[in-house]
């Protein structure tokens, strides 16, 4: 028994053994080649020196063609062994679609235990081995038929190490050339078009917070655009230079703080909160100018410093919610959907998931959909807006109108009167005004009850309307009594419009209810002001006097008062 218990663990033991020492082999027996998923080995170089002959002493471990190695693996080599058991020689095309964010790649490539090739690529000076296309390097490989192949691939990352592998024949590499980014280009062009709106925004409402949100917006294109090879697909930028782009990973939640501050007025309303999001905003700060220097070690604690500002800003958002922010609702929706997802792609940055199609756009897909989610909140803020100025305009109106008759009251008419005179004096325009009163209403109320007498009044008021012109300010200016004020008009322009509305109450019969209708007259006193020197209270002086004129005439007449003669001291 205890003989095969041994047997059994030395076993075990040399299959370990064997397990850590075997390579991932890739079988190819004929054409078509078209292999993504598939199992390497890798290992990371942790002092950042080793060279092919000491890395292959070395002991790999095994992963998929597609991985993250997290922020800890600057320097990773992968050895992947290719057996043609085909009866002719292959020509392939090995794929590194994400070798534009990398710093340098190697490539050794060994046959029977001898080096046979080797490359070298410089995303500085990526032309000067032609082996970088549209932001893809692709290493040429020929095959003899029934022989084994393997290849040492180093990769030298600025900050995270995000790899990926693909084996194709030549025609679907080409394929697989065609039509690259164009899901980044999509994302990219929406936000784009969310940019130049809300710039258009912020010139037709000077807002500060369209300013902020645009600049979120760029930071967020730009990053997506260089993260997910869009500004190597089309513009073959690569290395340190376009690398130093990723501080807009820095500047992006620096405009978000910002305009979480202006859109939600944090520091007019919510003094505890707006001091927190100053909390993070000051380390952003503090980093993005660290980026400028280094950008590679400020990237470092960008995950950590991206969870210490989520959490701030969830709270933030709960914390506005609870107190009633009518928008605090919307944009917690849009920022759990990027919390969710960055998640993700933190995850998948340093290692801990495995690589996949939502994981690795994590932080592209939370942008978008953060962004289109803000974008919903300032067209629901400028609603909310829109609908506060109607209902202050809607006061305004009633504070400035006569509830009866619809026509402006005393009071507006006084404010508004003067400026339309002064506007006559410096265009040198004519202004006259009328005044006008209902006889003997006393009567009409207390013979027909005020109810009567209200329906009167209103009538009136319609009369005036009609018989005034667009531009004339007619109102109630008390009781039974009316006042015109008409600009660019002389005495006489005065004279027939008085005449009209007297002629026009005179004809009007009311039914009240009772078998005979109700008649009434209107008597009218007219006068021109002196736009030199009369003010609107002289006139309206002149006009009463008028007024009195007709009453004591004999009523349901227009009089007038001239305009004084006046003479140099």
């Amino acid at each position: 028994m205890l003989f095969t218990r041994t047997r059994q663990m030395v076993f075990w033991l040399l299959l370990s053994c064997f397990a850590c020492f075997a390579e991932a082999r890739i079988v190819i027996e004929a054409l078509p080649v078209n292999l993504t998923d598939f199992r390497i080995d890798y290992y990371i170089d942790d002092s950042q020196n080793l060279d092919y002959p000491e890395v292959r002493g070395k002991t790999f471990s095994e992963t998929a063609s597609s991985t993250s190695l997290g922020t800890n693996a600057r320097v990773a080599w992968y050895r992947l062994s290719l057996e043609n058991r085909a009866s002719q020689t292959l020509d392939l095309n090995l794929h590194l679609p994400h070798a534009y964010h990398v710093q340098s790649i190697r490539f050794y490539e060994e046959r029977d235990g001898t080096l046979v090739r080797s490359e070298k690529l410089n995303l500085d000076q990526p032309a000067d081995t032609g082996l970088m296309f549209r932001g893809s390097a692709i290493y040429q490989l020929t095959l003899p038929a029934a022989s084994s192949t393997t290849l040492y691939v180093r990769s030298h990352a600025y900050s995270h190490q995000w790899f990926a592998l693909n084996i194709y024949d030549l025609e679907h590499s080409r394929r697989a050339l065609v039509g690259v980014s164009n899901d980044i280009a999509l994302m990219v062009g929406m936000m784009l078009a969310l940019v130049f709106y809300n710039l258009l925004l912020y010139f037709a409402t000077s807002k500060i917070e369209n300013i902020y949100y645009s600049c979120y917006l760029i930071s967020g294109l730009v990053w997506i655009a260089l993260s997910y090879g869009l500004v190597a697909s089309l513009f073959d930028l690569y290395g340190q230079a376009v690398f130093m782009l990723n501080l807009s990973l820095i500047t992006m939640p620096i405009f978000l703080l910002l305009f979480m501050m202006a859109i939600f007025e944090t520091r007019q309303h919510y003094p505890l909160e707006h001091r927190c999001l100053q909390f993070v905003l000051v380390p952003l700060c503090g980093m993005f100018i660290w980026g400028l220097f280094d950008i590679s070690a400020a990237l470092k604690p960008a995950s950590s410093v991206a969870l210490v500002m989520m959490i701030v800003t969830l709270s933030v958002s709960i914390s506005l919610l609870r107190k009633g922010n009518p928008l605090a609702k919307y944009f917690l929706l849009g920022h759990l959907l990027f919390v969710l997802f960055n998640t993700l792609a933190v995850l998948f940055y340093k290692g801990l998931i495995e690589p996949n199609y939502v994981a690795s756009h994590g932080v592209g897909i939370g942008i978008v959909l953060e962004a289109l989610m803000l974008a919903f909140i300032i067209s629901h803020r400028i609603r909310i807006l829109e609908r506060i100025r109607a209902s202050q305009d809607e006061l305004k109106r009633q504070a400035a109108t006569d509830p009866l008759t619809r026509l402006h009251n005393r009071r507006y008419f006084a404010a508004t009167a003067e400026a339309l005179l002064n506007q006559c004096r410096a265009q040198q325009q004519p202004v006259a005004m009328v005044m006008a009163d209902i006889d003997h209403f006393k009567a009409v109320n207390d013979t027909w009850g005020h109810a009567a007498g209200d329906k009167v009044i209103e009538h009136i008021a319609r009369i005036l309307k009609t018989c005034s012109r667009n531009r004339d300010l007619p109102a109630r200016f008390g009781g039974e009594e009316f006042v015109i004020l008409l600009p660019d008009a002389d005495l006489n322009q005065a004279l027939q419009c008085a005449e009209r509305i007297r002629s026009e109450v005179e004809r009007s019969r009311f039914d009240i209810g009772t078998d005979a209708p109700l008649h009434v007259t209107l008597s009218l006193g007219v006068t021109q002001l002196d736009t030199a020197h009369d003010s609107i209270q002289s006139g309206l002086s002149r006009a009463d006097e008028a007024l009195y004129q007709a009453k004591h005439a004999g009523r349901n007449r227009v009089c007038f008062a001239d305009t004084p003669s006046r003479t140099s001291d």
